[in-house]
């Protein structure tokens, strides 16, 4: 029985890469081997920094709820507290974006806080 040699399949795993490696610097582009490395290795970052993407906003939106949150004359614990003692209950993407885009609507927000916590 004759050896195969990849043929096709081969082929198309190495244009599947090469095809991925487009845009790369020198070699990293047009050499099967280190186009391989290369883009097992962005792959690995894409996956990992899908999950610190997460991490990475819901910080900017403690951040910006925090601003917020002084402007108020309150600090952003007290705020949650007090958000979670009245049963308000909206997630911190949202108290971001109202944070941002409505200020009168959130300062609501921060008395109803308030009012809960000197209760």
């Amino acid at each position: 029985m004759p050896r195969a040699k990849g043929g096709s399949k081969t082929r198309q795993r190495r244009k599947k890469v090469m095809k991925m490696a487009k845009g790369y610097v020198g070699g990293r582009g047009r050499l099967y081997r280190s186009a391989r490395e290369t883009v097992e290795r962005a792959l690995a970052f894409a996956y990992r920094d899908r999950r610190v993407k997460k991490r990475t906003f819901r910080g900017l939106w403690i951040t910006r709820i925090g601003a917020a949150a002084k402007l108020n004359g309150l600090s952003y614990s007290q705020l949650i507290k007090g958000l979670k003692q009245a049963r308000v209950e909206i997630d911190r993407k949202v108290l971001a974006e109202i944070a941002v885009a409505d200020m009168d609507g959130f300062s609501q927000l921060a008395q109803r806080a308030k009012s809960s916590l000197d209760a």
